[in-house]
């Protein structure tokens, strides 16, 4: 058996395993990563593609935001419909100069890799972690297979970013947390198409024939959404009847839908889950191990990013003078974030999709609250404060 030793094992190439690598070098803190799938996988995987204030700045304090800064589209607020009347919520008016930027994941999971790469971190692709143990104890090891060979990393402490089906969460006493989980009744068919967006930043709108969003993903390519059932199939739509139904709901007088070939499609489900403990002795999870959120709110990628931020503050505090405040604490500082995004995710969902049918008690909650962000300066600030990300100094 091989045998590896590093201070931190990482589970998960995705933006938290990453990222979470590359502060800790620059902290001078080893570690090692884990990757089931290939190179090629991760780096093509269509994911989240917004990216809060807090993502943008911690990618930039590392050094690897070159090409996020010159391809990144930097938007400084957000459309809302309701039936076709329109408004815009500016962000950076609102939380003093806080914006959000469009990027796809995957081109942040490319960055990350060549930097972590470009300065021989070690990353096992293709390398299946199959067990963890000794989470109690100074050594806890993963034990993966790579190459045909039966492998053991040896670590201080385990990270899991792997994800909602890793092997992270499984490894976690199931009598050491509490689980919580809302299935909404709905989907999204999303799509991605070859055509310069409609609008110079994202449209959230509600329809009588249920939710759309206008998204984009680069300077020519659109990414776009309609709210379709939890049974629908992709089959069930050509394309000329997405484009259609995109132009029904998003519309609002003076607004024309930009058309092209669509190149993927897929469908979505909507659905929060979360666990309210993320460590257990030596093993700490970190994004879709421990929460998912509906896409609605923008915040899967960036809880992710939030969770290592915790995790290099608590990783640094022991490797510089042996202090366990930060990493003891790990779990009840990162949740007050990740409550906070369930519940922004949760409201933007309610808010932006049909429920109910038009002119009900449901609907016409939905209309007040559409009414009031257009009268309060105030309600619009708390839907911006949420969007771009809250500093990390507001929730200690």
């Amino acid at each position: 058996m091989i045998k590896i030793k590093t201070q931190v094992g990482i589970i998960g190439a995705g933006p938290a395993g990453l990222t979470l690598a590359n502060w800790l070098r620059k902290q001078g803190i080893s570690a090692v990563i884990l990757e089931n799938r290939s190179r090629a996988y991760i780096e093509s995987r269509v994911r989240a593609g917004l990216l809060e204030q807090n993502t943008v700045d911690i990618l930039e304090n590392l050094g690897i935001a070159d090409r996020l800064k010159k391809e990144g589209l930097r938007h400084e607020g957000v459309n809302l419909s309701f039936n076709g009347d329109r408004i815009r919520v500016p962000f950076g008016e609102l939380t003093e100069g806080r914006n959000i930027t469009i990027y796809g994941q995957q081109e942040v999971v490319k960055d990350l890799t060549n930097a972590w790469l470009d300065g021989r971190g070690e990353l096992y692709f293709e390398a299946n972690a199959t067990k963890i143990e000794d989470i109690e104890s100074d050594n806890p090891k993963i034990y993966f297979e790579h190459g045909g060979e039966e492998s053991v990393l040896e670590c201080d402490f385990v990270a899991a970013c792997d994800g909602f089906h890793g092997l992270g969460r499984k490894t976690m006493p199931k009598d050491s947390y509490n689980e919580f989980t809302v299935t909404y009744p709905f989907s999204w068919l999303g799509i991605l198409a070859n055509v310069a967006p409609s609008s110079e930043e994202l449209i959230y709108a509600y329809h009588e024939n249920g939710f759309a969003l206008s998204s984009s993903r680069s300077e020519s390519v659109s990414r776009l959404y309609i709210q379709c059932k939890n049974d629908d199939k992709v089959e069930n739509w050509t394309d000329d009847q997405i484009w259609d139904e995109l132009e029904i709901r998003l519309g609002t007088p003076g607004w024309e839908l930009k058309r092209g070939p669509i190149f993927e499609k897929g469908i979505t489900p909507m659905r929060s889950y979360f666990i309210d403990n993320m460590q257990k002795g030596r093993l700490f999870l970190a994004g879709d191990a421990a929460h998912i959120v509906p896409p609605t709110g923008g915040k899967g990628l960036n809880l992710a990013i939030a969770d290592v931020k915790h995790l290099v503050d608590g990783f640094t505090a022991f490797y510089k003078d042996g202090n366990t405040t930060e990493l003891d604490s790990y779990s009840e500082t990162a949740l007050k974030r990740i409550w906070r995004a369930q519940d922004f995710s949760n409201f933007m969902t309610t808010l932006f999709h049909k429920h109910e049918e038009h002119g009900s008690f449901g609907y016409q909650l939905q209309k007040a609250k559409f009414d009031y962000i257009k009268r309060s300066k105030a309600y619009r600030t708390t839907i911006s404060e949420n969007y771009v990300g809250m500093p990390f100094e507001a929730f200690e």
